[in-house]
């Protein structure tokens, strides 16, 4: 699975309405990163960082080891609210 359907898949567990996740690739100044961008609700903030971050980072460590066992690239992810 590449780093962006990982992403939405274990962000769209998380929320009310996994429909309304958009999880974009944008291509890094760097070029052994890839740049994943989430919107999610605003309703949704809490349920996708979690207390202290541990979610999302949760989720970042899953999504950078996936990519370190295909194709080695850095993964860099942010989350912003609609």
């Amino acid at each position: 699975m590449d780093p962006v359907e990982l992403t939405r898949y274990l962000f769209s567990t998380l929320v009310e309405d996994p429909d309304s996740i958009s999880v974009k690739q944008f291509e890094s100044e760097k070029e052994d990163e890839i740049l994943i961008q989430v919107l999610v609700n605003e309703d949704d903030m809490g349920k996708v960082i979690g207390k202290g971050g541990k979610i999302a980072n949760a989720v970042r460590t899953l999504v950078q080891a996936s990519s370190y066992l295909k194709d080695n690239k850095k993964i860099r992810i942010n989350i912003d609210s609609v």
